[in-house]
């Protein structure tokens, strides 16, 4: 056993090994990350000045997209989007808020297809979905009901991206972004249809959607309340 006289502090590696560290040194710490892309609803608001005097406006529109680069801490937004699209996976997520706790989601593993149970990564399947499909959706329970909603289908793209008329969370323009790689979780239900359109008639033609750049463009739509989303 070890003790103050025989530890060799000058020489760590090999008191390391011997401490059983060996697997810690070995571990590489994760150094990249794909940038996450979303669509911005809302506009962000900052201060300008307009004949001397300072007032609040919106230095970013809402309806852009919002690329989040998290190796570099960067947020950017850009209204002029074209993607090259690798890889398309689909998966479950549900959001859950705990009383008086902070909100997380549950998400499940990615598959070429939703016709299959997926584990998520609270140790169940589907984020709890029902397996198999629903044929009568109205006599279900209230419960039931709520659950399925709650749960969202979700098209995942894993590819690059290129963007110009890019600014920054301050409103300031900056450089155009050239193929970057990106993820994209896409889980509203329309968008989740549209999406779709080009890689169902890309399969059609035999073609890969590898070969290809897709331009990204946002539609407004409105609730009962008078507030804005965008698709």
């Amino acid at each position: 056993m070890l003790d103050n006289n025989t530890i060799d502090t000058n020489n760590f590696s090999a008191m390391a090994q011997q401490m059983g560290m060996g697997a810690d040194m070995t571990q590489s710490k994760q150094t990249s990350q794909l940038a996450r892309l979303k669509i911005s609803h809302s506009p962000i608001m900052g201060e300008i000045e307009v004949k001397g005097k300072k007032t609040q406006a919106a230095i970013v529109n809402g309806g852009v997209y919002r690329i989040d680069d998290l190796n570099n801490n960067n947020v950017f937004y850009s209204s002029d989007v074209k993607i090259r699209p690798y890889v398309q996976r689909f998966m479950y997520k549900k959001f859950v808020k705990p009383e008086g706790g902070r909100g997380f989601y549950v998400k499940t593993v990615m598959s070429d297809n939703l016709n299959v149970d997926l584990k998520d990564n609270m140790g169940g399947f589907n984020c709890g979905k029902p397996t198999g499909y629903v044929k009568d959706y109205v006599s279900l329970p209230d419960k039931t009901k709520a659950l399925l909603k709650s749960i969202k289908r979700v098209r995942v793209l894993i590819g690059t991206l290129s963007a110009s008329s890019v600014v920054d969370a301050d409103g300031n323009e900056t450089t155009e972004i050239t193929n970057l790689p990106f993820i994209w979780e896409i889980d509203n239900r329309d968008a989740f249809k549209t999406v779709g359109q080009p890689f169902t008639k890309l399969a059609q033609l035999k073609r890969l959607p590898v070969q290809h750049t897709i331009s990204l463009e946002t539609e407004e739509r409105k609730l009962p309340n008078g507030n804005s989303f965008f698709v």
